[in-house]
């Protein structure tokens, strides 16, 4: 047979139970994005604290130790059995409230507490009527209030559970579906076995199915099976809060996407952006140089011929002629300087003749000017590339070229160009001071110039590579695919015939 001096020790351990239930509950609720399984769960959570003190206070009643107990009996007496009826409640409107699938519902399901609290007190009063002692009418008010509200309750919260089960099973959450309908055996069990088997008392059918019955069928006071059956339940129930962390990680990993969406959808459109910036540059250049030749060029012809005819009719003014040799010869060098220009602009060669025959012209040109020994070398056998590919290799050419002649003090520079099975491929290397790559890439000291070269090669699908460190020169290296599809930076796109 059980020791009955172990029966305190269950009523502590089947307190601790719901109690720490109750509490994990109040602290985990603020975390779910489920409304009705918010609002479901706060009614637990006070049934948890509720009957937790219910137990507690019925062991401390049953050793004795409760103060006053011996002159103010009727009141603790009273008082263990509203906070134990207030618990009932609660889990009834727990159960209740998972069996509502609106808001609306989850109202109307207020009235399940509500009616089980009239029937419980009006069965109070023809009780009160029908049996006289105190000792008697408290126990049968304890049976009472375990048949109408404890039974009742914890099937309408077994039945929330399994619905609730299937809520997690429709979200994708199987694992905490298995913890609710565990936890909802677990509260079957307690309400049919835990809470039918109660104390004896002239009650129908206490009388007959009661604690006395139960521990001799089975030799163990029923209170254990209560104590096991709670912990289970709260076992389960603090399993299955797990499933707000799971549904915040998920919010989160949706917000994670969202904004990687968010922020490649930009990308896309910067990169647009910069395609039609780069295409509208480039068609300004060719509309400019083609008005530069067409109008201001041939304007500068003119006036250089008619100065010379102009001389040659003056022949004996020697002032005059001197006058008009010197504004003939200033509008050569007009002229010359806006021929340079043009080519600079957009030069006739990259579309005439092609890329490799661009380069040298431009090498040429510069080394006209510049004290600066420039050799190309064009490796691989020429091809077909798309206008976009080719004009873009020439911008970073003549970005790097720029960049030499004003910062790096060179002598020497040789550019290279290779034609390889997927790419092309140029490289522009200096003899010159370098530069510390660490210092340009801050954000106070940005290199517009390489900004704009590594924005041009990526927008192809390209890399650009800058290796340079003081003293020993500069290399400035792209690779394009051949296969480029858009025509962004071509002055002959769509763009350019604005």
């Amino acid at each position: 047979m059980f020791n009955e001096s172990g029966i305190p020790l269950i009523f502590f351990l089947y307190g601790l139970a719901f109690f720490s239930m109750g509490l994990a509950i109040t602290l985990e609720v603020g975390r779910g994005t489920d409304a009705g399984l918010r609002h479901a769960l706060r009614p637990l959570a006070g049934f948890g604290l509720l009957h937790g003190v219910h137990e507690w206070l019925e062991m401390f009643l049953s050793l004795q130790i409760v103060p006053l107990q011996v002159s103010a009996g009727l009141a603790w007496d009273g008082l263990r059995l509203a906070i134990l009826a207030f618990s009932f409640l609660s889990l009834g409107a727990f159960g209740a409230s998972l069996l509502s699938p609106t808001d609306r519902w989850r109202r109307v399901s207020l009235l399940v507490p509500l009616i089980q609290a009239a029937i419980w007190g009006f069965g109070l009063l023809v009780l009160r009527g029908r049996y006289s002692g105190e000792e008697v009418l408290w126990t049968v008010a304890d049976v009472w209030t375990r048949y109408v509200l404890g039974v009742p309750s914890a099937l309408i919260a077994c039945a929330g559970l399994i619905a609730q089960q299937r809520a997690f099973r429709q979200a994708g959450l199987a694992q905490f579906g298995r913890d609710s309908l565990w936890a909802a055996v677990a509260f079957a069990w307690y309400g049919l076995i835990g809470q039918t088997f109660s104390r004896a008392s002239p009650l129908f059918p206490s009388n007959v199915i009661n604690q006395e019955l139960f521990q001799s069928l089975f030799g163990i006071p029923v209170q254990v099976v209560r104590a096991g059956t709670a912990v289970a339940a709260a076992f389960f129930v603090v399993r299955f809060l797990r499933s707000f962390e799971v549904e915040t990680q998920r919010q989160i990993a949706a917000l994670q996407s969202a904004r990687l969406g968010e922020s490649q959808r930009r990308e896309a459109l910067r990169g647009e952006l910069l395609r039609r910036v780069v295409a509208a540059q480039e068609a300004e250049r060719q509309r400019i140089a083609r008005e530069l030749h067409d109008e201001t060029g041939q304007a500068l012809t003119a006036i250089g011929l008619g100065l010379r005819g102009i001389s040659t009719t003056l022949a004996n003014d020697e002032k005059g002629v001197k006058n008009l040799r010197q504004l003939e010869t200033l509008a050569a060098r007009s002229l010359d300087e806006l021929q340079r220009l043009i080519t600079d602009l957009r030069p006739s060669h990259l579309d005439d003749l092609g890329l490799p025959a661009a380069l040298r012209w431009y090498a040429g040109e510069l080394q006209s000017r510049v004290p600066l020994e420039i050799a190309v070398q064009v490796r691989g056998e020429e091809r077909q590339i798309p206008s976009v590919v080719k004009t873009t290799v020439f911008r970073v050419a003549q970005e790097a070229l720029t960049n030499v002649i004003k910062h790096a003090k060179a002598n020497k520079v040789n550019i290279r160009l290779d034609y390889a099975a997927e790419v092309v491929g140029l490289q522009v290397e200096d003899d010159g001071c370098g530069f510390d790559k660490g210092r340009i890439d801050m954000p106070e000291r940005r290199a517009w110039g390489l900004i704009g070269m590594e924005e041009r090669a990526s927008l192809l699908g390209g890399q650009l590579r800058v290796d340079s460190s003081p003293g020993a020169g500069t290399r400035v290296e792209v690779r394009i695919p051949y296969n480029q599809a858009p025509e962004a930076g071509d002055g002959n796109s769509p763009v350019a015939g604005r």
